[in-house]
C-alpha cells in the first residue's frame, strides 16, 4: 500500500529552533503532499491554540492533535472531535506522591480542550511559543493545589525549576498510577495524559475514521512523547536531532529540523 496520512510532531521535527517557524520548504513540501491528496496531519504536546499559530496559512491548518494525543480539533471550524481527559482520583495520586518526592515542583490542570490553564500557585514556566498569536481566547490563572485538581484535565504538567523532565519521567513511572500516562517532549516539564492515550492512540483514532491502515501513515517525531507515534505508524521517521528513545522506534532517520529533514522525505514520497 501507498502513504495516505503524514503525521508530523512540531518542535523539533519541522519547526526551526526558533521555535515558531516553519520553513519555506516545508510549508511547500505539505502543499504538494495535500495537492496530491494525502491527508495532513500537526499532532503535538502542545494546545491546538497553539499549534494553529504555528501552522496558519499552510496545508496543515486543519485537523490537528494536541496535548499528546489527548484532544483531536478540527482548527478552521474550531470544533473539538474528541478529548480525552485524566480522571480526578487518579490525577490527585499522581500529583500528591509527586509533589511529596520533589517538594518544590508545581502542577498545572489543561482543560477546555487546551484552552484553559489553571496553575498552583507559584508555578514558574512561560506560555507556549505562539500563544500571542493564539486565533482564540485562551486563558491563564493560578489557585491552590485543591482547585488545580479538582476537575478532570486534558493534560497535567508537573515542574519543579531544580529537577529535569527526565528525572520527573523516571520517578513518576516507578510510581506506576494508575489511569494516567506520563511523557516528556522536550519542554522543561513532565507532560501528562489520560491512561492509554498517546499520540498513536490519537493517530489509529484519525485514521480509522478516516478508513487509513496504519501501513499508510507515515510518521515524523523527534522525542519521547513521539514514540509510541513512530512504532504504531506504517513508517516512523526520526529526525537527526532526536532521542535515543525516537530514535531506536523509527524505521527511518532523516534530517534535522533546522534541515528541512521532513521536506526531504515527503519530496522524495511524491517524486
Amino acid at each position: 500500500m501507498g502513504i495516505r496520512l503524514i503525521a508530523t510532531d512540531l518542535d523539533g521535527t519541522i519547526v526551526r529552533s526558533d521555535h515558531r517557524t516553519l520553513s519555506p520548504r516545508t510549508r511547500a513540501a505539505f502543499a504538494a503532499a495535500r495537492e496530491a491528496g494525502l491527508v495532513v496531519v500537526a499532532i503535538s504536546g502542545r494546545q491546538p491554540y497553539s499549534i494553529g499559530a504555528i501552522v496558519a496559512g499552510t496545508a496543515l491548518d486543519g485537523l490537528t492533535i494536541g496535548s499528546n494525543g489527548s484532544v483531536a480539533v478540527d482548527l478552521r471550524e474550531r470544533s473539538i472531535l474528541f478529548e480525552e481527559l485524566i480522571e480526578v482520583d487518579a490525577q490527585w495520586a499522581l500529583a500528591t506522591q509527586m509533589l511529596e518526592a520533589f517538594p518544590d515542583a508545581r502542577v498545572v490542570s489543561v482543560r477546555d480542550g487546551g484552552n484553559s490553564y489553571v496553575a498552583q500557585h507559584g508555578y514558574v514556566g512561560e506560555r507556549d511559543p505562539g500563544a500571542e498569536d493564539a486565533r482564540w481566547l485562551v486563558t491563564h490563572r493560578e489557585t491552590s493545589l485543591a482547585e488545580v485538581l479538582e476537575v478532570p484535565s486534558v493534560k497535567l504538567v508537573v515542574r519543579d525549576p531544580g529537577t529535569t523532565p527526565e528525572e520527573l519521567l523516571a520517578v513518576s513511572r516507578e510510581l506506576a498510577v494508575p489511569g494516567v500516562h506520563p511523557t516528556i517532549s522536550g519542554a522543561p516539564f513532565l507532560e501528562v495524559a489520560r491512561s492509554g492515550v498517546s499520540k498513536a492512540s490519537a493517530l489509529a483514532r484519525v485514521a480509522a475514521r478516516l478508513g487509513i491502515d496504519a501501513s499508510e501513515v507515515i510518521a515524523f517525531g523527534d522525542n519521547t512523547n513521539d514514540v509510541e507515534m513512530l512504532t504504531w505508524a506504517g513508517t516512523g521517521v526520526a529526525m537527526a536531532n532526536a532521542t535515543a528513545s525516537a530514535l531506536a522506534a523509527a524505521d527511518e532517520v532523516t534530517l534535522g529540523n533546522d534541515a528541512d529533514g521532513v521536506a526531504v522525505v515527503i519530496e522524495r514520497l511524491l517524486g
